[in-house]
């Protein structure tokens, strides 16, 4: 490939389509869709991606029925505790984004231990953007912000000085976007750091994409030109 992008985020879209065309529970899509999160994993650091962000849960999501949540929840946790042997052997780090302090408490610790369990770790990282939006992100950016500069207002904010508010100030931008279910929309993710992102849009269910289909977005992004904003030489 000419180019693998450094930062690829995905928005895992169309677990609950897929089990209603097989007449089954929503819960058993979100299991699929787990299963198929494991192969992206493990696809994205055989191809050589640095950092692989996972749109697990949204601040919005919390208007779904509680059975489903709290399941969501469920595999969360099946999922931190059952991969960390994969992430150890592989030396892929865990990482947050999002508002902690909006997860259940078990949840929210689960996830501080493996992030602090795998911090120190060299290989891909991935970062499981749950009970998160962008655009809370950045409402609580600038509320960081604001605390820090209370004793002498504001001044003059430059795009550079609001980044360090953002949930992980210190990853690059993604180049790579995917969605999939064929939905044409950013769905509040990762609204500030995806401003010049490509976008690839499967028409696939999250629970049937491959890691075949993962190359071919990897692929057609190596075909494209980016100028982010200027114009062809």
């Amino acid at each position: 490939m000419s180019a693998i992008p450094a930062h690829v985020g995905i928005i895992m879209d169309g677990n609950g389509r897929w089990a209603r065309q097989r007449g089954q529970l929503r819960t058993q899509g979100h299991l699929e869709g787990l299963k198929a999160a494991k192969r992206i994993v493990k696809a994205a650091s055989e191809a050589g991606v640095s950092y692989l962000t996972l749109y697990t849960f949204s601040t919005e999501n919390w208007k779904r029925a509680a059975d489903e949540v709290a399941f969501i929840m469920a595999l969360v946790k099946q999922y931190l505790r059952g991969e960390l042997d994969f992430y150890r052997e592989n030396r892929i780090r865990i990482r947050h984004a999002g508002d902690a302090g909006g997860l259940p408490a078990d949840i929210a610790k689960e996830l501080r231990e493996a992030c602090e369990d795998t911090c120190g770790f060299t290989g891909m990282q991935v970062i499981l953007a749950l009970n998160y939006g962008g655009r809370d992100e950045i409402i609580r950016g600038i509320r960081k912000l604001l605390a820090e500069r209370a004793g002498g207002g504001p001044g003059e904010i430059r795009e550079a000085d609001f980044r360090r508010y953002l949930d992980n100030p210190d990853l690059p931008d993604p180049d790579l976007i995917i969605r999939t279910a064929g939905e044409m929309r950013t769905s509040n993710f990762l609204l500030w750091e995806g401003a010049y992102a490509e976008y690839w849009v499967s028409e696939k269910f999250w629970p049937d994409f491959t890691g075949d289909d993962f190359k071919a977005a990897l692929a057609q992004f190596g075909k494209r030109e980016r100028r982010y904003g200027g114009a062809n030489s």
